[in-house]
């Protein structure tokens, strides 16, 4: 709560100050400019460097097991025929153009004329473990089972 109380403090003092940052000249309607008026300098109340430790890395322990990175495939298959599981592994066009396939072979669903959210229905259903073996125009509800 401090720390909060804190910047907000040091927020409003910045704001403050940036404020009597502007120009004094101001020219009125005759074109005469008028007296500049004196601006406060505003000091901040908090130190202008804080010091903030550092945490050492953390490194893993030697024996950790590794994992493998999964690589996007970039080839989309065969829309209609395409898994959950296979859908989780396609890059981003992949997967869009499936969409697209999908939603091409199956005219006139609820999704039909949007892609944008058939993709993402696809992205949410197909994240479910019970999905793996399903099709993505089975799972997102555009083609029966």
């Amino acid at each position: 709560m401090k720390r909060l109380s804190i910047v907000a403090l040091a927020a409003g003092a910045m704001a403050l100050s940036l404020a009597g940052c502007g120009s004094d000249q101001s020219v009125a309607a005759t074109g005469q400019k008028q007296a500049a008026s004196s601006t406060a300098v505003v000091k901040p109340l908090v130190p202008a460097a804080s010091v903030t430790p550092v945490a050492p890395v953390i490194e893993p322990p030697a024996d950790a097991p590794v994992t493998a990175t999964v690589v996007k495939k970039t080839t989309a298959p065969d829309g209609a025929q395409t898994t959950c599981g296979d859908f989780r592994n396609l890059s981003e066009d992949a997967e869009q153009q499936v969409i697209q396939q999908v939603l091409a072979a199956n005219p006139g669903s609820f999704l039909d004329g949007n892609p944008h959210s058939a993709l993402s229905t696809a992205k949410l259903a197909c994240l479910s473990g019970s999905y793996t073996d399903t099709p993505v125009a089975v799972a997102i509800r555009v083609s029966a089972k």
